[in-house]
């Protein structure tokens, strides 16, 4: 199946820094219309001149579904329709911490943004793929939601959480020409990852066989597969990119 780039239509949340951006630059550079989701109006407006093509910005908060509805249907009103969804908008919330020292706002916090923000994207652009026939969607995980980072338990959960969900919609959507799949990072050099304690940082870092950190162009490369049309027999799929940290 052919990619035809040009044709597609992407939203990115998280989009104005870090993953997001780096493989919004990717989909942009080969002719894909961008649209980026962020909270952050500031960073939107630095990350729109870093990409070519047609790129539209939108702050949008993911853990409201009004939000997050009124900016998709500003996207489609605009482009026609959505093909790709990268859900790549996360915080860690307080790290190198332990569980029972957990705020509990912090961790609900943690769980509306990386994980009912998911959702809320995911239900507002479905409906249309599903009409179209066709989808690319693409979760952030982590490999802390496969193998649980100590002082993270918040971030860990929500992770877990994502796969879980990433793996039940693979099931109901298989026959949709919908294709839902994640990436489980290990530690890649990002803005959030620079906001935490060294300590925290140096713990994640290693425990990667390669004995570094992964870059924001790795994960591009891998994400521009797994939203490309050629990707087409795989959902459900959690994919792997840890430096060896992760083999199964």
């Amino acid at each position: 199946m052919e990619n035809n780039w040009s044709q597609r239509v992407a939203i990115i949340t998280g989009g104005a820094a870090g993953l997001g951006l780096a493989t919004a630059q990717r989909l942009a550079t080969a002719g894909v219309k961008v649209a980026l989701f962020d909270a952050r109006s500031e960073a939107l407006d630095k990350a729109k001149p870093q990409l070519p093509g047609e790129v539209s910005t939108h702050e949008v908060d993911v853990t409201d579904a009004a939000s997050v509805g009124a900016a998709v249907a500003a996207v489609v009103q605009a482009w026609g329709h959505v093909d790709i969804l990268i859900n790549s908008a996360g915080i860690t919330g307080q790290t190198n911490i332990k569980t029972h020292e957990i705020p509990m706002d912090d961790f609900s916090r943690v769980m509306a943004v990386n994980v009912h923000g998911l959702v809320h994207t995911f239900q507002a652009v479905a409906p249309a793929m599903l009409e179209r026939g066709y989808g690319r969607v693409l979760n952030v995980a982590s490999i802390a939601g496969k193998d649980g980072n100590a002082g993270m338990a918040s971030y860990s959960a929500s992770k877990a959480a994502v796969i879980g969900l990433t793996k039940s919609q693979g099931k109901e959507y298989a026959q949709s020409g919908l294709t839902i799949n994640a990436i489980a990072p290990a530690v890649v050099r990002t803005e959030i990852v620079a906001a935490m304690p060294p300590e925290q940082v140096k713990y994640m870092t290693t425990k990667i066989p390669m004995g570094r950190c992964g870059t924001v162009e790795e994960f591009a490369t891998l994400a521009m597969f797994i939203v490309s049309a050629e990707n087409s027999f795989t959902t459900g799929f959690c994919y792997d990119l840890t430096g060896g940290r992760s083999v199964y």
